[in-house]
This record gives C-alpha cells, structure tokens and sequence, in this order.
C-alpha cells in the first residue's frame, strides 16, 4: 500500500462505490440462510427476525430501528454465540450509535426472559447500564422486550423478506460513517 499512487487510489475507491450494491445482497444472502436455523425453537431464525422487524414496523418505529431488528440475528450464520456482536459491526456503518448498541447488547437484555433457565442472571442487562446512555439502555430494553422475545409465534401475520427489501437496500446504499 505504502507503494501506491493516488490514481490507483482512485480507481479502488470508484469500484467499492460502484459495488456497494453488493453489501445489500450479503445481508439478504445471510438472512436467507437463516431460515435453515431452528434450534429448538417454534420458528426459524429468519422468520423470527422478519417477525422482529415486523413488530418494530407495526410500533412505529424508524426505518433504521426497523432495519436493526431484522438484522439482529443474523450473526447466527456464523455463530450463535456471539452473534450481536458480529450483527452489530455488520450494521455499525449505516444506522446511528444508538441502535448499534441496541443491537450489541440486545442479547443480555434478552437473558431477563431466559438467562435463568441456565443458570445464568436474569439481570445481566444491568451490567450494560454505566456504559450506555438512559435513552440507548430504554431502547435495548425496549427492543428485547416488546419485539425480540416475543417473535417465535409460527401464527404471527409476518411480512416477507420482500417487503424489508428495499429498505435493506436503501440503507446499505452508502455508509453512515
């Protein structure tokens, strides 16, 4: 890199720009893959993520919100394990710091509804509490408990991928950042 020249700079930022189209088709792509996930759940996890994204919409929530709450889950095409973190970085570029941290905590806030199944502290959404504003920490509670948990129901009116499409589309068109 030290051994380029600014034309040739140039020329790789032109064919991202010309590309970024691509990202758009990424995400559709790991959401689709998604739908081959159950884990023991009623639903897979693609309709429980357009369930998610459908519930955000029926609130009133913003087209970013909404665009966060399908993407939630789609870390879990790589790893269940830390998958807000990795739909988390995924999204960072094109919705505001709020909603990236909505996301990246999202499944602590979850574990209030679980956690204790495990073991685990039903409260573990405190731990987040210093390092996040009042209003990120309302709106990562918010999204767990009123949309994210409740988004199993195989019965649920859901709306297709189709329709969250161009909304993917025009929010990855260009970076935030």
């Amino acid at each position: 890199m030290d051994e380029s020249t600014a034309e040739q700079w140039m020329e790789i930022g032109a064919r991202t720009a010309e590309n970024q189209g691509r990202v758009a088709d990424r995400m559709l792509m790991l959401l689709e893959s998604l739908a081959e996930i159950t884990d023991g759940f009623g639903t897979d996890q693609l309709t429980h993520c357009l369930q998610t994204a459908t519930l955000a919409e029926r609130a009133g929530a913003d087209d970013e919100v909404i665009f966060a709450s399908l993407m939630h889950d789609v870390g879990k095409a790589i790893s269940v394990t830390n998958h807000p973190a990795i739909a988390a970085e995924m999204i960072k570029p094109f919705v505001r710091p709020d909603v990236y941290e909505m996301i990246r905590v999202h499944q602590d806030f979850q574990g209030r509804h679980y956690y204790a199944h495990f073991g685990g502290n039903p409260d573990a959404r405190e731990d987040h509490r210093p390092a996040l504003t009042s209003e990120q920490f309302d709106l990562a509670e918010h999204f767990a408990d009123d949309w994210d948990q409740i988004a199993f129901d195989p019965d649920y009116d859901t709306l297709p991928l189709s329709h969250f499409e161009p909304l993917v589309r025009r929010l990855t068109a260009t970076t935030m950042r």
